[in-house]
């Protein structure tokens, strides 16, 4: 029976402290009254307005199929009260709200007492954040592209921040309480937004410097995103820090969802990993080629490079997997989890045709395969070594191999082109397509322009990225960016799981950054005369760090370590024909901050400063690429 929809708007849900969280309540109807019985109900939590249309659609979707649909607005956000303790991804109450939330319903007369909670980025931390607390009625939970670790995952990444977090800072401050009622500190907001570029280069900023002011728990997090860089006790909180306290997870069936291009693969392959080893309950993961919550997209591309159709998810099929889902476990007659379905299912890109698509995208290609288990065990950890020629080989190089050397200058950083984060959006002004009276009724996050985007591109510099520069050049034609690289592949290489990179270097810096991409080098045709440098991921390590986040050990100029960089996991089929190539350098700017290589404490450097860098490829510092290869 299809229903139609009643809803109430704004009950106040009681906390265990007393603050109330509005709650948007969405059930079955006919005629405009409620239709009797006991539902079971589908529950996001949300620190965005729960009223747009992103949630909403989630209600008018399960409403109509016998759920009741819970659409609830986070403490200290919206039209809940608040204890003024919103400190972004750190924010404390959110599992025992979670719990408290999903017990009231439990409690309610229309209430089946089976719960399932949805949301993806933040509305999927606050998922994970209350299975932690595990509340009885919490039947299955579909969290989306959600971190688990902010200090590995979100914030900084090997030690450096991700600028991406900056941005988000103002998305959460530009609908904060303490602006809503008042415009100009809310324009002050607003206008920082549409100064992103020039915030970023400069970086560092610090609490009561910016309109971030005006929202003192985001302006005291920001403050704790620049200068905690070390893992200490604030970092290690359960509020931040999920994966410290994986034993108190609920035991329940969970669907774990993300892309090879989002910005937290490594975060939600490792969740996935990590419940299905202590849960009874069937855990499944589902992993595309899409970037930050593009499994809700209706486009077969990501960035630049295109899946094929069977890539293509959209709002209404990723409900109409959900509803698969929660139908096994949240209805009275629930039947369970199929015996045949494989746990996990990932996307292998390649075996495109590498031309253009009719949309000027590259054909890349890929499919769907089920597997057993994550990471695979069938993978071989590969080493390809990094040469002084510039070539990457199987074989362990000669002991006469020459180092290689370039000049890192963290006024002319290597541009970011691509890769793995949520996106960075700047607040065009008024009168560029959108008049003051329309835009204030739009969420900020709805009005931003991309000046960053994810995904997979030809790392070649133009206009479209904000911090290259005349004259534009493929990244590998840098002087500050070492190219290593196989011959031609004479058969097809798939690489599928987490990846590493073990560099032995020297600096004349006490403290600089290191930094590893890995790229599918397509060789030229008639579309791509000069081939194309398809980025897989990449990732960076702020060498004070090389012995471990907890700690800061500075350098000596001119002596040799070694460091370690995990870069995130993906599934790629590297053709016949096409290269394998890892490319070094020390920025990638502005998805992470630049290092000043002075050595001072990090967030209050005073200057920038020139760092000559040496890579090391002998039999004695071997620096390579550990690769998980799949055998064919």
């Amino acid at each position: 029976m299809t229903h139609g929809i009643v809803v109430s708007k704004d009950v106040m849900v009681p906390m265990r402290d007393g603050i109330l969280l509005a709650t948007d309540l969405h059930r079955p109807g006919r005629d405009g009254e409620l239709v009797p019985g006991r539902w079971p109900t589908i529950v996001c939590i949300t620190p965005y307005d729960k009223t747009e249309r992103r949630y909403t659609e989630i209600a008018d979707f399960f409403v109509p199929h016998g759920y009741a649909v819970v659409l609830q607005d986070m403490r200290d956000r919206h039209r809940s009260q608040g204890t003024k303790e919103y400190f972004h991804s750190a924010t404390p109450h959110t599992g025992e709200d979670g719990y408290d939330t999903i017990e009231w319903i439990a409690a309610q007369p229309w209430s089946n007492g089976r719960t399932g909670m949805v949301g993806s980025s933040y509305a999927g931390i606050t998922q994970v954040r209350t299975a932690l607390e595990s509340p009885p009625h919490l039947t299955a939970i579909w969290p989306d592209v959600e971190p688990t670790n902010p200090y590995h995952h979100q914030t900084r990444e090997g030690g450096a921040m991700q600028l991406h977090m900056f941005w988000a800072l103002y998305i959460h401050a530009a609908d904060a309480q303490e602006v809503q009622a008042d415009p100009a500190k809310q324009e002050e907001v607003w206008n920082d937004l549409r100064n992103l570029r020039q915030l970023f280069w400069q970086w560092p900023w610090h609490k009561g410097e910016l309109a971030l002011r005006h929202v003192p728990a985001l302006d005291e997090t920001l403050e704790n995103y620049v200068s905690r860089a070390a893992y200490d006790e604030w970092w290690a909180k359960k509020e931040n820090d999920f994966t410290r306290y994986w034993a108190d997870h609920a035991d329940i069936p969970a669907t774990i969802t993300t892309g090879w291009y989002d910005g937290f693969p490594h975060a939600d392959t490792e969740y996935f990993a990590a419940i299905s080893a202590q849960s009874s309950s069937p855990q499944r993961l589902i992993v595309g080629p899409w970037s930050h919550v593009g499994m809700r997209g209706d486009a077969t591309h990501t960035l630049d490079v295109d899946f094929g159709e069977t890539s293509r998810w959209g709002v209404q099929h990723y409900f109409e997997q959900q509803l698969e889902f929660f139908s096994r476990w949240l209805p009275d007659d629930a039947p369970g989890h199929p015996a045949d379905e494989a746990p996990v299912k990932i996307f292998v890109m390649g075996g495109g045709s590498g031309r253009k698509t009719e949309l000027g995208k590259l054909d890349h290609g890929g499919r769907w395969r089920d597997e057993h288990e994550w990471p695979l065990a069938r993978a071989v950890p590969t080493s390809y070594y990094l040469h002084g020629d510039g070539s990457l080989r199987l074989g362990a190089p000669p002991p006469d191999s020459e180092p290689r050397r370039f000049t890192y200058d963290p006024e002319d950083p290597v541009p970011t082109i691509g890769g793995n984060y949520c996106a960075v959006g700047e607040l065009p002004p008024a009168g560029e397509g959108m008049e003051p009276m329309w835009m204030r009724l739009l969420n900020p996050a709805l009005l931003l322009r991309n000046i960053m985007t994810p995904g997979p591109t030809d790392q070649r510099e133009s206009a479209e990225f904000f911090t290259a520069r005349e004259p534009y050049r493929r990244l590998s034609e840098r002087d500050d960016v070492l190219v290593y690289q196989t011959e031609p592949l004479t058969e097809a290489v798939e690489v599928t799981g987490p990846i590493e990179v073990e560099l032995w270097i020297a600096s004349s810096a006490v403290d600089t950054d290191f930094t590893a991409k890995l790229v599918d080098v397509f060789p030229p045709n008639e579309d791509y005369p000069e081939g194309y440098d398809m980025l897989i991921n990449d990732s960076i390590i702020r060498t004070r760090f090389r012995e471990g986040f907890e700690c800061e050990v500075l350098m000596k100029p001119g002596t040799p370590y070694a460091v370690r960089l995990r870069l995130p996991p993906t599934s790629n089929v590297f053709a016949a024909g096409h290269r394998i190539r890892v490319d070094v350098s020390s920025s990638n700017f502005p998805r992470l901050e630049r290092n000043p290589n002075t050595g001072e404490p990090i967030g209050r450097h005073t200057k920038l400063v020139k760092a000559d860098q040496t890579v090391f490829s002998d039999a004695g510092r071997p620096s390579r690429v550990v690769l998980p290869v799949i055998p064919a």
